[in-house]
């Protein structure tokens, strides 16, 4: 599967301000770490189809992916979920709103990865 490396701006300037301000409609989404066990903090755009919550990865595989694949237990904001992949053929609606949501920031990353393998969709179902 595909992946865009993010510049060094985005890990160091952008990542850290959008996890600490929610610009850009972002929230904290926190995995476990497949290896170390630690958590790993990531700003992504929810976007809800359906009153059905889903995160997406804009550049394709990466290792926040790799960990919701190992542990499906996740945090989004202060909330505890459980994340299922969604199946490619099911994905064209969430990716679609996810556009509109996350709006030009993303386009780019379609733009270099256009098909709807190249972005894993979780949806994520609050625990408890």
């Amino acid at each position: 599967m595909a992946y865009l490396k993010p510049p060094w701006f985005i890990r160091n300037i952008f990542n850290p301000i959008a996890k600490a301000t929610g610009i850009g409609h972002s929230e904290t989404l926190t995995v476990i770490k497949r290896t170390s066990k630690e958590p790993q903090k990531i700003p992504v755009t929810p976007v809800e189809v359906g009153g059905t919550k889903y995160v997406v990865s804009a550049r394709g595989e990466t290792q926040w992916v790799k960990n919701v694949r190992a542990d499906p237990n996740v945090k989004l904001g202060t909330t505890d979920y459980v994340a299922r992949e969604i199946l490619e053929q099911d994905r064209l609606p969430i990716l679609t709103a996810y556009r509109e949501r996350a709006g030009r920031a993303v386009e780019g990353y379609f733009r270099k990865l256009p098909r709807e393998a190249d972005h894993p969709v979780f949806v994520v179902t609050p625990k408890g």
